[in-house]
């Protein structure tokens, strides 16, 4: 499950005990918008394509701004978000593990799965940035470290890695022109994206100078201890202030201290720590307050469940909800996320859905994604050509 009712809750309101079941564990969910259709492809790849990219027809990452902001005294509040017709810069996105094709490797067809999470992770971001989005023949569901089935063919590891650089390489030759970019992941498509960072963009100085920041969430980026560079790159250190460019945000979410099995946050690699920003408060060990993002049809169940009526907007926010800081054991380090509403709270919590080994991995993005964007747009700012 992705969400629950705080239980001080539910004993003030028996009918509190509905939840929302996350069915698939993996970002899926009833979208309205219609798929699209695209030919599987072969090992070769003629061109990218685009789930996201400005002026295609039925952008996912064009959807609403608009949202409701949901308290804990049972008050609301809608807001809308502007749009720049021109942001200063653009985005990268490349989405995490979806895929419920039953091949070890997904082909190029644009189904609902990959539509949601594009809109429930990257669209918000477009109040700040152009978003760029490309399909790629990603390691589906049943052939990636979810095991849900076994892949009627084998899995090709390189594949997700050869699309994705093809795109990037598409992207800067095309459209760039020598604008800024964020880059943007999460899970899988941040273990892509850390790989494109280290061996295309770190190492060049012409394309590093085009880095805003990088986003790579919920994945591995490695520091050595006590140190900024010289683990996963060479070159590009942790963000650390919200004007700070040409850096990196990367942090895995736990509710609780990872267990020994904890699937993030933790190399065997000697001498290395995964790398943890708060993208709350950047300043190292400091403590923030998270606002979380999420599609509204994903919370009506429980809001209706809660007494809340049926949000008319796109999105719901969860303000004052949660505090977020970087903590480290001997083995992981991870984005500590503590509850800090009021007892008896009515509102929706966000669950560690596939149990604590997971952590908050499902909800990595949409946990932070009211300071992801804020932050896109500062550093936008501070960047120069």
């Amino acid at each position: 499950m992705l969400f629950k009712l705080d239980d001080r809750a539910k004993q003030e309101k028996p009918m509190m005990s509905q939840r929302f079941s996350y069915a698939t564990g993996a970002l899926v969910m009833a979208v309205t918008v219609g798929v699209l259709a695209f030919a599987a492809s072969s090992s070769a790849q003629a061109g990218t394509v685009w789930l996201c990219k400005p002026g295609i027809k039925s952008n996912p990452c064009a959807v609403s701004m608009g949202n409701t902001a949901v308290y804990s005294d049972r008050t609301t509040k809608k807001e809308t978000t502007a749009v720049p017709k021109s942001p200063p810069v653009d985005c990268f996105y490349v989405y995490p593990t979806v895929s419920n094709q039953t091949t070890g490797n997904a082909n190029l067809r644009i189904d609902p799965e990959e539509i949601a999470v594009a809109q429930s992770q990257a669209s918000r971001f477009q109040a700040k940035c152009k978003i760029y989005a490309p399909m790629y023949r990603q390691l589906t569901r049943s052939s990636s470290m979810l095991h849900a089935g076994t892949p009627t063919t084998p899995a090709d590891m390189e594949l997700p890695y050869t699309d994705v650089k093809a795109a990037w390489k598409e992207y800067l030759s095309k459209y760039n022109k020598g604008r800024g970019v964020i880059l943007i992941g999460h899970s899988q498509g941040t273990a892509n994206l850390t790989r494109l960072v280290k061996e295309e963009i770190d190492p060049a100085s012409s394309v590093r100078r085009k880095l805003v920041s990088a986003m790579l969430i919920g994945g591995a980026v490695l520091v050595p201890e006590g140190k900024d560079v010289g683990g996963s790159f060479q070159h590009i250190p942790p963000c650390r202030a919200a004007n700070q460019t040409h850096c990196v945000i990367a942090y895995n979410s736990y509710l609780t201290a990872p267990p020994a099995n904890g699937q993030f946050g933790i190399t065997l690699k000697p001498g290395m720590r995964v790398l943890c920003v708060n993208p709350n408060a950047l300043a190292a060990g400091a403590t923030g307050s998270a606002l979380p993002y999420l599609p509204a049809s994903r919370l009506a169940p429980v809001l209706s469940a809660a007494g809340f009526a049926a949000p008319s907007t796109q999105w719901v926010s969860l303000p004052g909800m949660y505090s977020t800081q970087c903590k480290s054991n001997a083995t992981h380090t991870w984005l500590q996320v503590s509850d800090i509403g009021p007892a008896g709270d009515p509102r929706p919590h966000l669950t560690q859905s596939l149990g604590p080994a997971w952590g908050m991995h499902m909800t990595d993005i949409s946990l932070n994604l009211g300071s992801l964007v804020s932050l896109a747009g500062k550093q936008s700012a501070a960047w120069k050509p």
